[in-house]
């Protein structure tokens, strides 16, 4: 991590009159962060990973929920890049979100260790979203590191990984390290080679940078491949839906500070793009996210709480006059931290989450 990868002269590195910015105007603290804590993937390699990684052991897992097309070409290729040849990764674990096609079966053909995400810590209730499967996942994995990656990317590469790993096994000062990339966005007829990134540039990018300015250096806030210490992963709450990554950002930051936090340019992401209904459901959940914690620090006091539903129209009759109402309820909730979760609930097949000595009760209303 010896360098900046990113221009840092100003607002689109051309000052006042593009944005409505000023050249200059970023927070000397972020530049400094953006200098140190920015990597590219390929400063890197397996082999030389292999070897920093020492004793401490290394998982990868992927949600999946809908991704045969896609989840059996990332097992395979991180098992024989990373766990064959290179043996920098130890266990590949795709967490089955209640899919409904051959995902589980695929994936486990490819060689990784498949769970449902229900069959995970089944003595609590089970929870939807994302966020729930990352959680089970870290509660069915094993290793010292982990590392989470998305199960519907179409360009997967093992330097994904390896980008990830880099400044966590080479430099203690790390604990936890995002990746972000171009994420072309195409029409059919049009690619815009930036396009892919909408809520984080409508939603997420506004507001952290409105509530917590230390974060505005992240190029990918909601960036779904990200790596961290099981140490310090088991230490934080998992918001269960969209809001995951936002929430993990804000909370890393109190606990652990900006320095501890690192990003990665991991080149170009092509993933399925959701349609713009679903993309404003996942920013409602984004934006009852980052309101739950200005609540929680008591920065923003709200005369009563905002609504979790979110209400829209969808086209109903064939010349698209008619509409249908569709009310959707985001209401945010969260898995409590997996270390304070009673050593006595076994994760899967008879294996235990880890567990910090003399942790807490889960908090109540959490699980």
């Amino acid at each position: 991590m010896d360098g900046p990868r990113i221009g840092t002269g100003g607002v689109g590195d051309g000052g006042v009159g593009q944005g409505g910015g000023v050249a200059g105007a970023l927070p000397g603290r972020v530049h400094d962060w953006l200098r140190r804590r920015s990597a590219r993937a390929d400063d890197w390699t397996a082999a030389e990973l292999a070897v920093a990684k020492g004793t401490r052991t290394v998982s990868v897992v992927i949600p999946a929920r809908d991704e045969q097309d896609t989840v059996g070409r990332i097992v395979r290729t991180v098992r024989a890049a990373l766990v064959e040849r290179d043996r920098l990764v130890d266990e590949v674990v795709v967490v089955d979100s209640r899919s409904r096609d051959a995902t589980a079966r695929v994936a486990a053909e490819a060689g990784a260790t498949v769970v449902a995400q229900d069959a995970v810590l089944p003595p609590l209730p089970g929870m939807h979203g994302k966020g729930e499967a990352l959680w089970k996942g870290l509660a069915a994995s094993t290793g010292d590191v982990v590392v989470f990656v998305d199960g519907d990317l179409y360009d997967f590469t093992a330097g994904y990984v390896v980008g990830l790993l880099g400044p966590l096994l080479t430099d203690p000062g790390v604990d936890y390290v995002k990746g972000f990339y171009r994420r072309p966005l195409a029409d059919g007829t049009h690619t815009e080679a930036d396009g892919g990134g909408r809520v984080t540039e409508l939603v997420a990018r506004p507001l952290l940078n409105m509530y917590w300015p230390e974060l505005a250096g992240f190029v990918q806030p909601l960036a779904g491949e990200y790596a961290g210490r099981r140490s310090v992963l088991e230490t934080i709450p998992f918001v269960t839906h969209y809001g995951v990554e936002v929430g993990h950002l804000i909370d890393l930051l109190h606990s652990r500070g900006l320095d501890a936090l690192a990003q990665v340019d991991l080149g170009i992401r092509t993933h399925r793009h959701q349609g713009t209904q679903a993309l404003g459901r996942m920013a409602g959940q984004i934006m009852l996210t980052v309101m739950d914690r200005l609540d929680r620090s008591g920065r923003v006091v709200a005369a009563e709480p905002p609504s979790a539903l979110l209400t829209q129209f969808r086209g109903g009759g064939p010349d698209g006059t008619d509409r249908e109402v569709v009310v959707t309820d985001l209401a945010v909730r969260e898995r409590p931290p997996l270390g304070t979760v009673r050593a006595d609930v076994p994760a899967r097949d008879g294996h235990r989450p880890a567990h910090r000595a003399g942790a807490p009760a889960p908090p109540s209303g959490r699980v």
